[in-house]
């Protein structure tokens, strides 16, 4: 289908990349560095990433082109009222990988669409369930580096996804990091308003 908007995708996230090219659709990439992805602590659940969809997208507002369209995500891993973030060392991923090992947890992105005059936001929520990961296994896993730069200490796409992901409800792609499929609805109705 062909958009009336340059898309444009304001993610340094190579998963989010790929998986917006998967859809077919021509996208520039445009990052303004420093934007705050802190949020209330009184939001739960799809709150709170799609309040740091629009945070994301905010300073965007100013410099977009009346025929651009920028996509902002963000993806957190929920579990017990706590949002598993990004870890910031290796103890914190192997807390991370703990807490999710055995039991389900859910995997939300919030999305935001913006043009000079027009924003819509969604949210996309996928339960997740790993089996009992041995100490071993996260501990290997850990060591390969590979969770450091993912929400939860995880990506389902990687070995840890193959061994420990037991059962999945819901979007695969919203966990690997973009709903595509919601996405793609929700950009065609977006332009045919």
């Amino acid at each position: 289908m062909e958009f009336p908007y340059k898309i444009i995708l304001a993610s340094n996230s190579p998963r989010r990349r790929e998986l917006l090219a998967g859809l077919g659709l021509n996208y520039d990439i445009r990052i303004i560095k420093g934007i705050d992805e802190s949020w209330p602590q009184d939001l739960k659940g799809q709150d709170i990433p799609i309040y740091i969809s629009k945070e994301k997208a905010a300073p965007y507002k100013a410099t977009i082109a009346g025929n651009e369209l920028v996509i902002t995500a963000d993806t957190i891993v929920y579990v017990d009222g706590q949002v598993l973030g990004k870890p910031v060392d290796k103890t914190d991923a192997k807390r991370m990988l703990r807490l999710i090992s055995g039991r389900w947890h859910e995997v939300i992105t919030g999305v935001t669409l913006m043009t000079a005059v027009r924003e819509h936001s969604f949210a996309v929520t996928t339960r997740v369930k790993f089996c009992d990961l041995t100490d071993n296994e996260i501990g290997q896993y850990v060591e390969s580096g590979m969770p450091m730069d993912k929400a939860g200490a995880y990506g389902i796409q990687e070995w840890i996804g193959y061994v420990g992901v037991e059962a999945i409800e819901g979007s695969y792609f919203n966990v690997v990091g973009l709903p595509v499929q919601r996405l793609y609805r929700e950009l065609i109705s977006f332009c045919n308003q």
